[in-house]
């Protein structure tokens, strides 16, 4: 299917990670003109050259998402080399440290914030100046469905993806009457290193396969989804077959929502 995004202006935060490049490939597939953005030049360095892109498809920048001058410079830099900016994903995520509630620190809080939730404002902020100029723009959170759930040691997390699809639902009520569409794709389990990472943090005392097992007990397939899917999903949602979906999130729980009780 083509999506229509040949030559669109995305930008994609958190392009290195995982999921990050996922959805620079799909994206670039299609034909979108990218700004990425990564905190790590060495990251960029190793990924750029595996890409299948023309040179002037591509505009890389090193941003940390939760200092607002760099953001705000990074949308201005966007805009100034192409002109426009039609696609906004922020995908820079941060799982923080699992801790159980009688342990958690303002340190923990605070950092997985200004990753999660403040840098995706500060996006959505500086994004909406040019998007409302242009009276159109589509704007795809990464999320996860711990924005609907809980997960126990994981309450800084779940709560600030709790926070971001608030930002999703009420920035969409501001944007909408401006031709722009505020979305969320939000995830379960993903197969990633941040995943890895979840594991040996919630379930130290089990293996990779042994986690891997536990939680992807929940999903009806047994399985992780992957990157690629989740990138997928925010390749439609970025498109003009989604123009009628808007401060919604797709959830890819693989049936837990139904299966919850």
């Amino acid at each position: 299917m083509d999506f229509g995004l040949k030559n669109k202006v995305v930008l994609i935060t958190g392009s290195t990670g995982g999921v990050g490049q996922a959805l620079v490939r799909e994206f670039a597939k299609e034909g979108a003109k990218l700004s990425i953005s990564s905190t790590s030049q060495e990251k960029l360095d190793k990924f750029v050259p595996t890409l299948d892109i023309a040179e002037d498809h591509l505009l890389t920048s090193i941003v940390d998402v939760t200092k607002e001058g760099q953001v705000k410079d990074l949308i201005a830099k966007t805009v100034k080399h192409y002109g426009s900016l039609d696609v906004l994903v922020p995908n820079a995520g941060d799982e923080g440290k699992a801790l159980p509630i009688q342990e958690q620190t303002y340190e923990n809080f605070e950092h997985t914030f200004a990753v999660n939730v403040f840098g995706v404002m500060y996006c959505m902020k500086y994004v909406a100046v040019q998007m409302i100029k242009q009276n159109h723009g589509h704007i795809v959170v990464i999320a996860s469905d711990g924005s609907m759930v809980g997960s126990p040691s994981m309450s800084h997390y779940c709560s600030s993806k709790h926070a971001t699809l608030g930002l999703v639902k009420s920035v969409a009520m501001e944007l909408g009457p401006h031709g722009i569409n505020v979305n969320a794709v939000s995830p379960g389990a993903i197969d990633t290193d941040m995943m890895k990472r979840i594991e040996k943090m919630a379930l130290p005392n089990l293996s990779h396969e042994e986690a891997q097992k536990k939680y992807a007990a929940g999903y009806l397939d047994n399985r992780y989804a992957t990157p690629t899917e989740v990138a997928d999903v925010a390749v439609f949602l970025a498109s003009e077959q989604a123009n009628h979906i808007n401060g919604g999130a797709i959830r890819m729980d693989n049936g837990m929502e139904s299966t919850s009780r």
